[in-house]
């Protein structure tokens, strides 16, 4: 059975400039069996309702600015699979949980920029599940949960946001080997939770956790976490990282 995953997927540069990451993804593939198709949560596709993407020829939109030409040349020409959206929308409407299919839909670069370096063949079927981040953590573990089946049949699920998301305070001359205590802490709880399943801590982290609201002023880039944890299994740590300082790099899997 495949594992699900969480990856923090970085500045979109990680797809010409993959540091530390590029390798652990690589390696992450190898281990695991090559899926038969990949679904993907990304933090950059919020909605107000769950939605599936059902194009079967998904474009690669470069969904941000200010980045080099060459970036905005990168392809990822996988192709979706809308029967596996139509199983996707049955198995979320099974679980008390309406979704709808989104026909029009491209790969965002939370998707397309982490599996460039996974699968760069970019040959195996990609479907994206929107995130209502306005519902928080725990509607995403639902998701997960009604979705996990899928593993048994060769599905790789993956939650695509970061461990720290705080743009403001990136330090773009930061080393890896720097990092601001206050974001080491935040992802040392997180993990902490994970292993100690304390999925109540887990949810009622904007409270609970230290630095919450600094490491995510809004939380997007988390709610992905709850999506694999909610599709997977045992907790283990992949990869472990930070870039500029407060951005975390960290990869986990479940399963």
């Amino acid at each position: 059975m495949l594992p699900s995953l969480f990856i923090s997927h970085g500045s979109p540069m990680l797809a010409l400039q993959p540091g530390a990451s590029g390798p652990a993804l690589k390696r992450l593939a190898a281990e695991i069996p090559r899926p038969k198709a990949i679904v993907v949560v990304s933090a950059h596709w919020e909605s107000q309702e769950l939605l599936v993407s059902g194009n079967p020829t998904p474009e690669t939109w470069h969904d941000f600015g200010g980045f080099p030409r060459e970036l905005f040349a990168v392809q990822y020409p996988a192709p979706g699979q809308p029967q596996l959206a139509a199983q996707i929308v049955e198995l979320l409407k099974a679980a008390d949980l309406n979704a709808q299919i989104d026909n029009q839909r491209p790969f965002d670069h939370g998707t397309w920029v982490p599996l460039s370096l996974m699968y760069p063949g970019a040959d195996i079927p990609t479907v994206q599940v929107s995130m209502p981040s306005h519902m928080g953590p725990a509607l995403q573990t639902r998701v997960g949960q009604a979705l996990a089946s899928l593993r048994e049949q060769g599905v790789l699920l993956i939650g695509s946001g970061s461990i720290t998301h705080n743009l403001g305070d990136l330090d773009w001359r930061a080393g890896p080997e720097s990092i601001e205590p206050w974001a080491r802490e935040f992802r040392d709880w997180i993990v902490d939770k994970l292993a100690n399943q304390d999925e109540a801590a887990l949810h009622d982290y904007r409270r609970q956790a230290p630095h919450a609201v600094r490491s995510h002023p809004s939380d997007e880039h988390l709610l992905p976490l709850y999506f694999a944890r909610g599709a997977g299994g045992a907790f283990s740590v992949a990869h472990q990282g930070f870039t500029m300082g407060t951005l975390g790099m960290d990869i986990y899997r479940f399963g």
